[in-house]
């Protein structure tokens, strides 16, 4: 028995016999280190204004991913999905092949081209939910379906956000203002096992 627990020592590092050392779990929050020179980040990562866009710390991995925003001051904004090479200081996003993006008037860009509209006109105080399942980017508004998709999104994507002209978003990775649709949830981070 003695055996066991030297090994699980040196496995976990515990210098106390008996105890095991548990890691912190990381979660999913706007990513300070890979945000715009003008964005300020406030509220544990999950506030974003100022100038520029930010992208979460994670990519979307799994096979059906949820989050949200909730728009607490209008102003300029967007969100959607982009690869990392996406630039975080020239907006609006969704002006090059690397970013699909929902804009705060309610247009849909990818590559420069408007590529749909939301059905009403988004104003302060609207949650915007984002499925994705690898195939589409969904979008909801005030938990009703908008049948608005983005399709043939290409390469490892990351949630991203821009804000301007006084926007303020609250991001939601988990706790969310409104339930995820059937068999989407939060996205994961995926961690490598020893």
């Amino acid at each position: 028995m003695a055996d066991v627990f030297c090994c699980l020592r040196r496995l976990f590092g515990s210098s106390n016999p008996g105890h095991i050392t548990l890691q912190e779990i990381p979660s999913v929050q706007l990513d300070t280190s890979n945000m715009g020179s003008e964005v300020v980040i406030v509220k544990s990562g999950k506030r974003i204004c100022g100038t520029g866009a930010a992208f979460s710390n994670a990519p979307i991995n799994q096979d059906k991913a949820y989050f949200e925003i909730k728009v607490q001051s209008s102003g300029v904004w967007g969100v959607g999905l982009a690869t990392r090479k996406c630039g975080v200081d020239k907006l609006p996003l969704g002006d090059t092949e690397e970013s699909w993006v929902l804009r705060h008037d309610g247009k849909l860009y990818h590559n420069g081209e408007e590529r749909g509209k939301m059905p009403q006109p988004l104003q302060e105080g609207d949650v915007v939910g984002l499925t994705y399942d690898h195939v589409e980017l969904n979008f909801r508004l005030n938990d009703k379906p908008t049948n608005t998709p983005f399709t043939g999104i290409k390469g490892t994507v990351y949630p991203v956000f821009y804000v301007d002209d006084g926007a303020t978003l609250d991001v939601q990775f988990t706790n969310f203002y409104n339930t995820p649709p059937f068999g989407y949830d939060s996205i994961m981070i995926e961690q490598s096992l020893l």
